[in-house]
């Protein structure tokens, strides 16, 4: 669509984008709270997977925001961005239903020793949480699974999920499929850090409006408050502390 006709499809200013990941995670959230404060403004969404990939769409123009675990992004593209902490995600093991350790109602990390478990190893898309995940595996003797192809969409990701028969890494509020199950991974609780990300200098009314419903969806439901147990990268908990002032 040319520039001038999508302007005036929205109004005085362009639509902003945010990759919110996967449908039923934070992110969604946090749009749907920006859009009440700014209802002049039109914020469209995007699912895609990975920080690494959307903070060179960031860098490009063409995304506006995004979330995921800052920490893992590289320091040459970290430095061309702003990051306020959003949240703390207890991770979870997403697992076929008949999975030995689906019956289980949670499942210790020492649990998984010698088990393959997948966290997109080979995707160039999500290396900032395959590095995440070996940090978390290694000292457990948890094996990631090799790559696997590339799934858009849930169906497509259930059905390679089927053939594979791999247990997956994944978030609390990773959208269900039919035929797993999710049980939170304990012993310790490891937990994903979770980061509302944009270009620097970026200043926009409705990238604001972004920020402060990030703020306040953490506020009021303690999503920054982190647990003596759990388990997080020192480097990971040192960006969320030092960074979590930087609010609208």
């Amino acid at each position: 669509m040319p520039q001038d006709a999508l302007l005036a499809a929205w109004g005085s200013a362009e639509p902003l984008l945010v990759d919110v990941n996967s449908p039923g995670l934070v992110g969604e959230r946090i749009v749907a709270r920006a859009r009440a404060l700014v209802p002049e403004r039109e914020l469209m969404i995007r699912y895609e997977s990975g920080l690494t990939h959307a903070a060179a769409e960031i860098l490009a123009g063409r995304l506006d925001a995004s979330f995921g675990r800052f920490a893992g992004l590289a320091p040459g593209v970290a430095a061309r961005l702003e990051q306020q902490p959003v949240r703390y995600e207890p991770m979870v093991l997403v697992l076929p239903g008949d999975h030995p350790l689906a019956g289980l109602s949670a499942v210790p990390l020492a649990a998984l020793a010698g088990h393959e478990v997948y966290a997109g190893d080979g995707n160039p898309r999500t290396e900032e949480w395959t590095d995440l995940a070996r940090r978390l595996f290694a000292p457990y003797g948890v094996l990631l699974a090799p790559p696997a192809p590339l799934a858009v969409g849930e169906a497509e990701f259930a059905r390679i999920m089927a053939k594979r028969r791999c247990p997956v890494l994944a978030v609390r509020g990773f959208p269900a499929m039919t035929g797993t199950v999710s049980r939170p991974l304990v012993d310790p609780v490891p937990l994903s850090p979770v980061s509302l990300v944009w270009r620097r200098g970026r200043r926009d009314p409705a990238l604001d409006a972004l920020r402060r419903a990030a703020r306040d969806l953490a506020s009021e439901e303690s999503w920054l408050i982190r647990p003596d147990s759990a388990w997080l990268p020192t480097k990971d908990a040192l960006i969320m502390v030092s960074r979590a002032e930087n609010v609208v």
